[in-house]
């Protein structure tokens, strides 16, 4: 049975789940209860589960991400609640030098498994300290994985896999994505969180991203077909460990790349994946690799100006014509 689901709902449904089946989950972070969730994923949790598995936390990131990680290591199996990805920033102490490094610090003796979400992402009008895109920040980190669900399916499925992770997880939600609907089967598919999927199969180049640049990359691929530019679009939707092998198959039918990343251009996602593309497939391209990524300036608060700096689908279908006539 198929039912049109919102993200949001998807999101709340994955933790319902998840404190349902193991009585060791339990939910923490800034108005995560009564609140309901800045977003609403957890709201009506608190009624159903109570205060001792949703817990609302005080405003101090370093402080409620470390005590999930104390709680992780104590054999819990939280899930803690960062506002938005800028917060984070308050907990990089805890993440990078505590949550990352204690299963090598300790050969092996220790484990983290906690998993921390958070909102990314610009398109809202927040201005320059609430539209960050830094998931590649946390892509570079080894000891813990990263995932980017970019669709309906994805956010109910991640999270139960996520909590069986015994490291660190940390899964960055794009805002823009909370009220995108999707038919969503019963019972939930189980998600691959080792992997990338090829989102729409093509011939003519691969536009790779992930999160919320997918649906503008889908977009993008519709107004290029009417042209008669047959787009892959691969969905990475998991950021670290990088699967490489499906950008490289993928490359390798198209001899074509655009990838499409609402990081800076600047040490970004984009071009990490671009080097390895250049090292492992060079001589499958017919074109050079190409990338359309967010302007290199904070971002701005005007909704025009907002547009320019992003990834729009203009950009990336005028990238994508170009990629293509230069290797006609």
């Amino acid at each position: 049975m198929k039912t049109n689901t919102s993200y949001r709902d998807a999101l709340r449904a994955a933790h319902q789940e998840a404190l349902q089946r193991d009585p060791r989950v339990f939910v923490m972070g800034e108005d995560v209860g009564r609140y309901g969730g800045t977003y609403a994923v957890t709201k009506g949790l608190l009624a159903e589960f109570g205060e001792a598995r949703v817990r609302d936390a005080p405003l101090s990131e370093l402080g409620f991400v470390g005590a999930g990680i104390g709680a992780a290591l104590g054999g819990m199996r939280p899930i803690v609640e960062v506002m938005t990805v800028n917060f984070s920033l308050l907990a990089l102490d805890q993440i990078v030098n505590t949550a990352a490094a204690l299963r090598h610090m300790s050969g092996g003796q220790f484990s983290v498994p906690v998993v921390i979400r958070m909102a990314t992402g610009a398109g809202r009008q927040l201005a320059a300290q609430h539209s960050h895109s830094l998931e590649v920040w946390y892509a570079h980190i080894p000891g813990i994985r990263v995932l980017a669900p970019a669709t309906v399916a994805d956010a109910r499925g991640m999270l139960w896999p996520a909590l069986q992770d015994p490291d660190p997880v940390l899964m960055f939600e794009h805002a823009q994505l909370y009220n995108l609907e999707e038919e969503l089967v019963d019972p939930a598919p189980v998600v691959d969180i080792d992997r990338a999927v090829v989102r729409r199969a093509g011939t003519a180049a691969s536009i790779v991203t992930y999160g919320g640049s997918l649906p503008r990359v889908l977009a993008a691929a519709q107004t290029l077909a009417g042209e008669g530019i047959d787009a892959e679009v691969i969905d990475l939707r998991v950021l670290r460990p990088l699967d490489m092998a499906t950008v490289l198959a993928s490359v390798r039918k198209t001899h074509r790349v655009l990838v499409v990343d609402e990081g800076w251009r600047t040490c970004s996602l984009a071009a990490e994946i671009l080097a390895g593309i250049s090292e492992q497939a060079f001589y499958d391209l017919d074109a050079p690799p190409a990338r359309v990524c967010s302007e290199e300036v904070p971002m701005p608060y005007a909704r025009h100006l907002e547009d320019a700096a992003l990834p729009m689908p203009p950009k990336i279908v005028a990238a994508a014509r170009q990629l293509v006539a230069g290797a006609a």
